[in-house]
C-alpha cells in the first residue's frame, strides 16, 4: 500500500504536485495519521459488517471499489494523453466480480477476456488513431486491479468464505502497520528509492515478521486442520507481494507523473492508493487458502 511515495511530477497540468503542502499532523512517512486512521478504521468496519452480515454485500462493496478504482485510474492515464476505455472496463469489472462469486474461476477468465475484447472494439471504433496505446491501457486496468480484485470475490463464495476474507486483508494490513512501523523507527536502507524513497529494506523485515505471526495465528485458529507454519509461510509471502504491488503503483504512479491516484480518502489518496496490495495478493491468498482449507 501507499506509503506517500515522493513521485517527482513533469507535467505542467499534473493533478497532485510534487511538493504539495499536506494539512494536518503528517508523519516521516508522509501521512497525515488522525486522517488516515479514521478512514482506515471506517473501510475496514465496511468491509467486515459486509462480510459477516451477506457476503453478497461484499460483492457489491467489491464492485463499488473497482469501478471507483477504474475511473482513478483512467483519470491518471489522462495525464499522458492515454484514454481508457471507462463503460467497458468498469462494466467488465463488475461482470468479473459477480461472475467470479456466482460461478467461479472460469466465469472470472471468461469475464476478463470478454472485457478485453470490448476494449479492443470501443477504442478502435472511436477512430484508429493512438488506439493502441488506449487499448494496452484499457487492458492494463482490465487485469490490475480488475482481474485480481475479482479472486477476493471467489475466496468470499467458498466454504468459510468470511474467514479467507478475514485472513486476505489482515495479512496484508499486518504487512502495511509492520513495515510502516519498523521503517519509521528503525528504516535506513532504501529498498526501491527510484519508486518508493520511504520504503526500506528494515521496514520489509517488519512486514514479513507481522504479517508471518498473524498467520501462525489466524490460520490454525480459524481453518480446522490448519498448521501455524502454514500460516507463518502465507504471511511470509503475502508480505513481499504485497510490498511489490505497492511498488507497481507507485511505478505507474510515477511515469504517470502524479502522486495519488485521486484524494477521495482522507489520508490514504485514492481508492488504488488501497487496493494496489490487496490486488495483487488476493491471487496468492486464495491459491494457498484453498491448500489449507480445501473447498
Amino acid at each position: 500500500m501507499s506509503d506517500g511515495q515522493d513521485a517527482t511530477v513533469t507535467r505542467t497540468g499534473a493533478r497532485h504536485r510534487q511538493g504539495a503542502p499536506r494539512s494536518g499532523s503528517t508523519s516521516r512517512a508522509g501521512r497525515n495519521l488522525p486522517a488516515a486512521i479514521a478512514t482506515g478504521v471506517t473501510l475496514g468496519a465496511a468491509v467486515a459488517l459486509s462480510v459477516f452480515t451477506d457476503r453478497r454485500f461484499f460483492v457489491g462493496v467489491i464492485c463499488v471499489a473497482l469501478v471507483l478504482a477504474v475511473w482513478e485510474m483512467r483519470q491518471a492515464f489522462a495525464e499522458q494523453a492515454l484514454r481508457v476505455p471507462l463503460v467497458p472496463v468498469a462494466i467488465g469489472a463488475v461482470c468479473m466480480t459477480v461472475g467470479a462469486y456466482a460461478s467461479g474461476p472460469e466465469a472470472l477468465v471468461l469475464a476478463t477476456t470478454l472485457t478485453c475484447v470490448a476494449v479492443l472494439v470501443w477504442r478502435v471504433a472511436d477512430g484508429a488513431a493512438g488506439s493502441g496505446r488506449d487499448v494496452g491501457a484499457g487492458v492494463l486496468v482490465t487485469l490490475y486491479p480488475c482481474f485480481l480484485g475479482g479472486f477476493a470475490a471467489l475466496m468470499a463464495a467458498e466454504p468459510q468464505g468470511q474467514w479467507r476474507i478475514l485472513v486476505f486483508i489482515l495479512l496484508v494490513v499486518l504487512s502495511d502497520i509492520g513495515g510502516y512501523a519498523v521503517g519509521v523507527l528503525v528504516g535506513r536502507h532504501p529498498m526501491a528509492p527510484a519508486l518508493s524513497p520511504k520504503k526500506s529494506w528494515e521496514g520489509m523485515a517488519g512486514s514479513v515478521l507481522t504479517s508471518a505471526l498473524g498467520g501462525a495465528i489466524l490460520i490454525p485458529l480459524l481453518f480446522d486442520g490448519g498448521q501455524w507454519w502454514q500460516g507463518a509461510l502465507l504471511g511470509a509471502v503475502v508480505a513481499p507481494v504485497a510490498t511489490i504491488g505497492d511498488l507497481v503503483e507507485s511505478s505507474i504512479k510515477r511515469h504517470l507523473g502524479v502522486k495519488d491516484m485521486s484524494n477521495i480518502l482522507p489520508g490514504h489518496g485514492g481508492i488504488m492508493d488501497r487496493l494496489d496490495s490487496l490486488a495483487l495478493a488476493a491471487p496468492f491468498v486464495w491459491a494457498v487458502l484453498r491448500a489449507v482449507a480445501p473447498v
